[in-house]
């Protein structure tokens, strides 16, 4: 019999505090969900509408063939009106991506105590965060995921300190994807016209993150959501999907997937990645590029794993826009910030929308 919380707090306590979270929730037996996680109408997910996004993933190994000017158009569109592609033929291994699933799952499924370990405030490492939800004291309504969290300064330091069940698979997909990070970050700055040196597009991605989110089935997914809406902070993410899907955009403009304001959702394509653009990126490029507001929904039939890899710049990185860019344009959309300022707004609010980038945006904008 499932237990009863009979108030918030016993299962804030439950979920959040004593590091049980969702999964932990799920397997007490609830038969509903709990009105913590039921969302208002307005940010609950239809999915019946059937709109999907159709392009093909763009193949990455065309960059280095008669196609190169071809693909680095179909990424600089991507970026522009949209904020999502996939990508193929990136140099992950497939097997990497497999076993990178089958690790998630396992360190999951472990005890509640195994991960509560890693629970902010008694993990053993800075670098390793267990949590549940976004920013679960203040939410209105608390999001269906559960996810640990690495970042990385070092292998070394990843071998230490990451969990034993995921640190190594986790660190070969790090490692393997930069390189196209990379090359991806060169063509974007590229296509602005403008003359950067290395060295600040290396700081553009100076902090590199792992995530492993896990979606435990959800017995009223039209209720409630795996992740709210919001843009990420950072440069570009890199997201595996599993088979499941349940990843929704919204578009920022027209386009052949849909109109202005609709949501779709980007369907998984077996052996391709997911990069999206994230604020850091729209603000370097003065709003080029939109970083792009995106949502999760659960699923009532079985667990569902995504891993994100971000890449942001380092706290101390000071971000604006480029100088090329808003003489080009006449105007600066964003002023210039440490980028810790902007890690302490983005994490110190609940997920909504693209809200974040107010922090940035000159009143002249």
């Amino acid at each position: 019999m499932a237990p009863s919380f009979d108030d918030g707090n016993s299962l804030f306590d439950f979920v959040v505090r004593d590091g049980n979270g969702v999964k932990g929730l799920v397997d007490s037996g609830i038969s509903k969900v709990p009105d913590q996680y039921i969302q208002p109408q307005q940010e609950r997910i239809d999915n019946q509408n059937g709109i999907s996004h159709k392009l093909p993933p763009i193949d990455l190994s065309k960059l280095d063939g008669p196609n190169h000017d071809q693909v680095v158009e179909e990424i600089a569109s991507a970026a522009e009106k949209l904020g999502f592609f996939q990508v193929v033929n990136h140099g992950v291994p497939v097997e990497l991506l497999e076993s990178l699933k089958d690790v998630a799952h396992k360190f999951f499924a472990q005890p509640p105590e195994k991960k509560a370990v890693y629970c902010q405030g008694v993990s053993p490492s800075p670098y390793v965060k267990y949590g549940t939800s976004f920013v679960p004291e203040k939410e209105r309504a608390l999001e269906w995921k559960d996810y640990i969290n690495m970042v990385y300064t070092n292998d070394a330091d990843a071998l230490n300190h990451w969990p034993n069940e995921c640190k190594e698979v986790a660190l070969e997909f790090l490692n393997t994807s930069i390189k196209m990070v990379r090359k991806l970050v060169e063509i974007l700055i590229g296509k602005l016209e403008v003359t950067v040196e290395d060295s600040r597009i290396d700081a553009l991605t100076g902090l590199k993150m792992v995530n492993m989110n896990f979606y435990p089935a959800c017995p009223n997914p039209d209720l409630t959501v795996g992740v709210g809406r919001h843009s990420d902070m950072g440069t570009l993410t890199v997201l595996l999907q599993d088979g499941i899907g349940g990843l929704y955009v919204k578009v920022e403009e027209d386009i052949d997937a849909g109109k202005k304001g609709d949501w779709i959702e980007i369907p998984p394509i077996p052996g391709a990645l997911v990069i999206n653009v994230g604020d850091t990126l729209q603000v370097v490029s003065n709003g080029r590029y939109k970083s792009a507001e995106h949502r999760v929904r659960t699923t009532s039939t079985q667990s569902r794993v995504s891993i994100p890899i971000f890449t942001t710049p380092k706290p101390t990185e000071k971000i604006g826009p480029l100088p090329q860019v808003v003489e080009t344009d006449g105007v600066a959309r964003y002023r210039e910030f440490a980028f810790q300022e902007y890690m302490n707004n983005f994490f110190g609010n609940a997920h909504d929308g693209k809200k974040s980038l107010d922090f940035a945006k000159l009143d002249s904008a």
